[in-house]
Parts: structure tokens; sequence; C-alpha cells
């Protein structure tokens, strides 16, 4: 609303005539959300009947009107009235073209409102006037000369306070003047403005007025801080662009291109030359047309570069010719690889199939499953040197954030694409031999659950339209051959697990390790420490020595360890021109590597009661079990030690139930299960031992110890057992197999349905062996134990003798 002050060229109204009760009545005008001040011209919208009947009347009849503020949410119809009001003159009626009317008013003095005495046509009030002649004291004065001085501040910040306005406000001599003049002009809520109205007493109006003062100075000068430094940053902006401009022009005519213009060059020619797919080439000049129109100094800039760059130095087309020589890659596989017979076929037929049907039939996903050491990995690049494919490995060991493999979205600050794309960015060509190691160490976090997104990575049916959410464009990975690797399908989820081929790689026969240390281990560390090949010779017996007593694994990374620790030696040797032997021999290890790590598995030498050697599988090969049975007096009860799984030790309570249940044909009687308890026990407790492939050993044990029937030494065993004595399939046969010739143990029980497992064990093992398969628990019983006592001549039999005989005696005793 525009104030002014000062006397104008208007019709002068005098003020209301005071009635003998010190009180007036003049027709009333309500200004919703404003405030009139005293010595105030200001031009007012009149929004309603009322309040036009009011201005038109006191403008015909040439009377003042009472002006009444009114707070702009206050209800209409019937408003809580100020007390505190203004007496104004109607200056002028200015009517619109629209219809409205504005009315120019004219502050003249304070007046108490006392009643409101008529509503209808127009609101007629009853008000006081408020004398406020007061003499200024010496404080007063010292409070105006500092409102005059803050004034004066502010309006050298505020540049729309009018001039004449100023210059009446700093000569202005009445405390009560300056102040509603001061309040006029400044842009403060209704509230403030009302509370200064109200303020009869000078002094204290003029204090108000000094803090609002105060406040808007702050806020003032705020916003000249502000656009200060707005001004500038865009002072220093236009004098780079300047300066740039400038140094543009110098360049054009020394005859130099602009830097940001050739770098905008070497973009257009980098997606020209990389031959993109349609789709790719539109995105990629969609982004190049947002970056040739941005200022060189955009942080975008190097954002939008570095996308422009990932697009174009991914391979879309570029591909590696296959060789698809089956003799070539044969000849490959043997020469890195010793053994894998299965691994190598199903390469050779996939390059069969490739040189047959080329590309009509995707690449397989395979994946690789065994223990550690037994060259999962090193195939794979082998498999890519056969195919003359480039190879690339990803470990996906310790993955948890679904954004390593998707990438992340081009939003976030240091965005990245995911390992799959930056691996096929690394690979040069889009049908390399891609290698995901370890995928069964994948993890899942709040971040998402990678092996999900590995789903579409590894379904030939998906993949040729891989999304990376930081390129945003569909990826083929349909002619990649993807190989994964796991020591373990347990973790792995169905869905992951359904897409993959999977081959087993089994642990190492002691024969073969001998002769890939004769043929790769050895040759190659030999190499690496500067011996010549004729100068050290490793015996076989030597070899034997160091993965019986030095190594246990399935593998054989820690036996190359241990040659290349002889080799050490022997290098050591040599550079101090000290003598060494020139054949190493099963009596040079110990002196070489130390004391043995590892005891040679050891079984019972003896037929014992109660004490069966069983198999395991481990992730490091086969082991064997010894597992102990002794009964001794009690109530029946079963105890278990060792650190058995909850598997192993329902398989212990099939068993004793078998046993109870065929106790007559057993020769055992019914009373012993009540009177004696059994403890079964399988050494090495540190060693957690778990699954159900003890059954048929637990069981022997077991009825060993009751029937007092020595178990025979020289075999061993494993089988799940049921209820009813069959003796069913288990798993990892080769590994137990080999554990079982490593421990010198000539006779191996099995199940009969384990019978086909043995194609994967070499037959050089299977001739040391007597392999027996059985089916029914009874011919597991039959083979195992020998003749017993018979019954009533057993320990068992004697002590419930005793036993029966001391409570008959007490009996008689207790009668006398």
């Amino acid at each position: 609303m525009p104030n002014s002050t000062g006397s104008q060229d208007f019709p002068q109204i005098k003020l209301a005539r005071i009635g003998r009760d010190g009180t007036f009545m003049r027709p009333a005008l309500v200004l919703s959300g404003s405030v009139l001040f005293p010595g105030v011209i200001t031009v007012t919208p009149v929004d309603t009947v009322e309040s036009r009947e009011a201005v038109e009347t006191a403008k015909l009849k040439r009377e003042t009107i009472v002006v009444l503020p009114l707070h702009e949410e206050a209800e209409t119809d019937r408003p809580e009235l100020p007390t505190i009001a203004v007496e104004a003159s109607v200056l002028r009626l200015l009517r619109l073209p629209d219809g409205t009317l504005n009315v120019l008013v004219q502050g003249r003095r304070r007046v108490e409102v006392v009643d409101y005495v008529q509503d209808e046509p127009y609101l007629r009030v009853k008000a006081r006037p408020i004398d406020e002649d007061q003499e200024p004291t010496q404080e007063t004065k010292a409070m105006m000369q500092a409102v005059i001085n803050l004034y004066r501040r502010v309006t050298e910040l505020n540049d729309s306070i009018p001039e004449d306005v100023i210059i009446h406000i700093l000569n202005a001599d009445d405390p009560g003047v300056l102040s509603d003049v001061i309040t006029s002009t400044l842009s403060i809520n209704f509230e403030d403005r009302m509370r200064v109205l109200e303020a009869i007493d000078a002094d204290k109006r003029l204090h108000h007025v000094a803090i609002l003062l105060g406040q808007e100075l702050s806020m003032l000068e705020l916003k000249d801080e502000i656009a200060s430094q707005i001004q500038k940053e865009m002072d220093r902006e236009q004098r780079e662009v300047y300066l740039r401009e400038q140094m543009r022009v110098i360049q054009t005519e020394l005859g130099e291109a602009d830097i940001f213009q050739q770098e905008l060059n070497d973009v257009r020619e980098q997606i020209v030359q990389a031959d993109l797919p349609p789709e790719v080439n539109e995105k990629a000049t969609k982004e190049f047309s947002r970056l040739s129109l941005m200022s060189p100094l955009a942080p975008e800039v190097g954002m939008v570069r570095a996308y422009i760059d990932w697009l174009t130095s991914v391979p879309w087309t570029q591909t590696s010719e296959d060789i698809l020589d089956l003799t070539h890659a044969h000849k490959v596989l043997e020469e890195d690889h010793y053994g894998l017979p299965k691994v190598k076929d199903r390469i050779l037929e996939y390059i069969a199939v490739r040189k047959l049907a080329g590309d009509k039939r995707n690449s397989p996903i395979l994946c690789f499953v065994g223990p550690p050491g037994v060259g999962k990995t090193s195939l794979g690049k082998s498999i890519a040197r056969a195919l003359g494919r480039q190879f690339v490995r990803v470990s996906l060991g310790g993955v948890r954030d679904e954004a390593e493999i998707r990438g992340h979205r081009r939003t976030y600050i240091g965005a990245l694409p995911g390992r799959i794309v930056q691996t096929m960015r690394r690979a040069g060509t889009v049908n390399p031999v891609f290698m995901l190691d370890e995928i069964d160490k994948l993890g899942a976090d709040f971040r998402g659950d990678p092996s999900a997104a590995m789903l579409e990575v590894l379904d030939p049916e998906q993949n040729n339209a891989f999304f990376d959410h930081y390129l945003d464009v569909p990826y083929d990975l349909s002619k990649v051959l993807f190989i994964t690797t796991a020591n373990d399908l347990d973790p792995l989820p169905p869905a992951l697990l359904d897409r993959l081929e999977v081959i087993e790689f089994g642990s190492y026969t002691e024969e073969e390790k001998v002769a890939i240390a004769r043929l790769f281990l050895i040759p190659r560390q030999l190499e690496f420490h500067g011996l010549d090949k004729t100068s050290l010779k490793i015996s076989t017996p030597a070899l034997q020595t160091i993965i019986r007593e030095y190594t246990y694994e399935a593998g054989v990374r820690n036996l190359e360890r241990e040659i290349a620790n002889v080799c050490r030696k022997v290098a050591r040797l040599t550079a101090e021109n000290k003598r060494h032997p020139q054949t190493i021999d099963a009596d040079h290890i110990h002196r070489y590597l130390g004391p043995p790590q590892f005891e040679e598995m050891r079984v019972n030498e003896e037929d014992e009661v109660g004490v069966v050697t069983g198999l395991a599988w481990t992730p490091v090969g086969g082991d064997v079990l010894i597992v102990e049975a002794s009964v001794l007096p009690g109530k029946g009860g079963l105890t278990l030690t060792g650190s058995l799984g909850d598997i192993m030790q329902e398989s212990a309570q099939a068993a004793l139930s078998y046993m109870r249940a065929r106790a007559e044909d057993l020769g055992i009687p019914h009373d012993d299960f009540d009177a004696f308890d059994i403890h079964i026990h399988i050494p090495e407790g540190a060693v957690p031992k778990e699954g159900p492939s003890a059954g048929i050993a637990l069981a022997t044990a077991m009825i060993s110890a009751f029937t007092e029937r020595k178990a025979r030494s020289n075999y061993a065993m494993t089988g799940e057992i049921t209820l009813r004595g069959k003796v069913l399939p288990v798993g990892g046969i080769k590994e137990k197999v080999l554990a079982a010739r490593r421990a010198r143990v000539k006779n191996v029980i099995l199940p009969k349905q384990n019978a086909r497992d043995l194609e994967d064990i070499p037959k050089t093992a299977l001739a040391d062996l007597n392999v027996i398969f059985v089916s029914d628990m009874q011919e597991v019983i039959d083979i195992m134990l020998l003749e017993g006592p018979g019954l009533g001549m057993r320990k068992l039999d004697q002590i419930r003798q005793e036993k029966e005989k001391a409570q008959a005696e007490a009996e008689g005793m207790n009668e006398i």
C-alpha cells in the first residue's frame, strides 16, 4: 500500500466536533490486513458494500471517517474490531474501469473506539480522541536521534522509500509523528504495526520502532551481503567468460584451436570411430549435443564426458576369431593340465559344436565345483588359449552390493558401471572367456542381493540384453563364454544353480599329484629359483613324503609351496658355493622342511570290540574316522561326543533303534538296553563332524560293543542306515576311497548304489583295494564282526548276574 506524507493540494476537512461526553460519531472504514497511521496519506481499496457507503457518505458530507485496522484472517461478518483506530479524511474517490473503488485517505489523529452504534447501511462508531501532546524529555530526544540514525542507515540500503518521505522523517520534531511515519515505510507484519499504533506513550512507541528498525537493518545488511556475494560471483564468471573469449580470439589469430572445441572434436571423432549400434549411437550423440552446449566450467562436463568415454570404449561389435581346431585345443589342454578328462571332453565338445553349428547355439554357462587348488581357475586360462579368446576374471568373493554387478545410476557422484561392464571393457572383445571366480562367496545385505543380479548375467535367454544402470542401454553378453567357480554348491540359490552346467573337480590321487609335480610344479619352481633342471632332481619317494607328511589337501597348491621351499634351500646353498645333493631323496626332506606337519592316517592294527573305521568327506579331500563305542552300567542312555552335528546324532539314534529292533537276531538280551548305557565317541573332538554317511559305521560299533564281537581292523566303510537296516548311497565316494587307500586300508565297504561312482576313481587306485558293495546292514555285520563269546559268556552277562545277585542278597537282608 503506497504511503506519503507532507502537505498536498487537497480540500481541508475539519476534524469531528467533540460532544459533551468527550466522544463523537463517524462512519467507519475497515482496512483488512493494513494499518493507517496519523500523518500518513495512503490509497486503499474499498472491498465491501458497507465500506463503499461509508466513504461515499463521508465524502458527500465532507466528514472524517474512522479507519479500523483488521487482521486478514479475521471473520468479516462481525469481526472483533480494535479499540485503537485512526480518524482520517477522505481526500478522493478513485473509480477504476473494472468497477472497483479505491479511496485516498489521510490519517489525522488516534482515537479510542467506544462503541459500535450502527451496522446498516454502513458501520458507524462512537470514538474518543486520544491526547498525544506531551513535551519531549531529554531521554525522548536522545531516543529520537537514535531512531533517526537507524532510519538513515536503513534508507541507505533500501532504495524503495521515496525521497520526500525520507526528508520529512529526518526533519520531524514530534516523537509520535516520527514513530508513525517511520513505521508506515517499513516492510513489517500486521502485528508489529498494531503494536506501534496501540502504543499511546511516545517513548514506548519510539522503543518499539527502534527494535523494528534494528531488525529491518539486520535483514537489509544480510540481503546486501548476499547480493554482494552473488554480484562478485557473477562478475568473476563474466570475467572468466570474457577472458576465455579473448583467449579464443587470440588463439584464432595465432592459428591455434580452442582447447574445449578441440576436445569436442575429439569426442565426436571418438563416437564415429566406435562403430556403435544404432540405439547406443543415438544415446551417445544426444549426450554429445548436451556436452557441446555446456560451458567448459560447468560441473556436468566431466560427468557427461566420462559417460561418453564408457559408451565408446566398451566393445560392442569387436570379436576375436575362434580357433576351432580340435587337435590344437586338445594339445593346449593337455600341455597345461594333467588329468581332468571330463572337463577337457566338455570343452572339446563345445568347440566341435561351434565348428559345425556356428552361432546358432548360445554359449554354455559352466560351473567348476571342487576343493581349493585343483586347477579350476587355471583351466579357464587354458580354455581361453585353446579357443584363441581373451581371458578375463572377476573375483566375486565378498561382493555384497547389487550395484557391483549392475553399476550405479548416473545421478550419484562418482558413479561407475558394474564389474561386468568394466571387465568387458578390459577384455576389448564381445566374446571373451569370462571367469566369475568364487561365485559361492557372494553375500547380501541392505544394498541388495548380488546373486539375484547374476540371474540375468548367467541366463543365455536374457543376457543378450543385459542392462547396466550406468550405461542405461542394453548390452549383449550372449557371445561370452562364462565360467564360474565354486568350492561348494550349497550357498547358491536354486534359481542361479539351475542356470549353471555343473562340472565337478575331484581330489587328486597321490599318483596324480606326483605326476603333476613332475610335469608342471618342479620345472616351474626350478625356473623361478634360477636352478638348472639337470642340477636338481626330486625323487618319487621324496615327493610322496612331502604329499603324505607335509600337505593335507585335495589339490596341489601346498605341494607347490613345499617344493618351492626345497628349491629355496638348494638355491641358497648354490649361491653360497656350498655342496648340495643332486637328487633330493626322502631322507633329505626332513632336513630341508623340518618335522612333519601331518601324521600319516593311522587305523587300528588289531581287531577290537566296539572300534570301527569310517570314511568321511572334507573340503580338502577324504579322511578316515575312528568310531569308538563303549557299554557301561547305567539306565539305557546314549551319550555322543566328538563334536557331532545334528544329522550325525540322528544317524546314531537310527543305528541304536535298528539294533534294539533286531536284538534277538543279534543275540542281545532286551534287558541290556535298560541296564547299560552306551557311549559313542569319534576322536579329534575339536573338529566338527556332520552328515549321515557314518550310519553303518556307528551301527557296527554299537553291535560290536553289545555282542562283544570284535570288528575287523582292515576294513573301512561309509553309508547311511535306515531303521529297517537298508544301506543308502552317500556322496564323496572318490575322496573317501582315496582316503582309505592313503590310510593303507585294503577293504572298503560301500553302498551298492554307489557302484557307479567308481568310474571317477583311477584304476591304479582301485587295483590296491577290495571294494565290497552292500545293500543291507546284515551284510555289513556278517563281513565286519568275528565270532563272539556267545550269550551268557559276555562280560555284560557277568556284570548283570553280579548285579542281580547283589540285589537278591540285599532283599534277603531286608527280610531278616
